[in-house]
């Protein structure tokens, strides 16, 4: 999975996919400390605990480097930066059911937003999955060459490498 870049001078306005997200019942703002548990257990349970690190590693940003997506009282979604990596957007998702209501495309302008906010020019997604919603959503470019990318150094070395 190759990275993408992010012109965030050129990122639309997330003032409509916001919009349309409360429109749907879910409302997409920056994390509290508050809801620090109640988030890490809903990615693990979501997402598995691939995510969890890199979710409680945003709770230690000032401000916080997650969103949420909050339907009633539920978390439905999240989107945190800043947190693989220094200008890294991710990890993001949302729950099957709050799928293609716009609250991922909402999460998501809202994140790198706030990274256009906080001084950044650009934002790299990481090992992206969904390539064409990142096109879509944020105007995200192939970062050519970057396969594997940092991802790369997460993998044990296997017994018999050579090092």
């Amino acid at each position: 999975m190759a990275d993408m870049l992010v012109r965030l001078y050129a990122l639309p306005d997330p003032a409509a996919a916001l919009a349309r997200a409360e429109r749907a019942g879910v409302r997409i703002r920056r994390a509290e400390h508050r809801e620090r548990d109640g988030t890490v257990a809903f990615v693990r349970a979501t997402f598995g605990a691939g995510w969890v690190a890199e979710c409680l590693a945003a709770f230690d940003h000032r401000p916080i480097g997650c969103f949420v997506a909050v339907r009633g009282d539920a978390i439905r979604g999240f989107a945190c930066h800043d947190v693989t990596r220094r200008n890294f957007f991710g990890p993001a998702g949302v729950a099957a059911e709050d799928r293609g209501r716009g609250t991922g495309a909402a999460l998501t302008l809202a994140a790198l937003a706030a990274m256009r906010e906080a001084g950044y020019a650009y934002a790299i997604i990481g090992g992206v999955g969904p390539a064409s919603f990142y096109a879509r959503v944020a105007g995200a470019v192939p970062i050519e060459g970057s396969t594997p990318g940092i991802y790369a150094s997460a993998r044990p070395t296997p017994p018999d490498a050579a090092v």
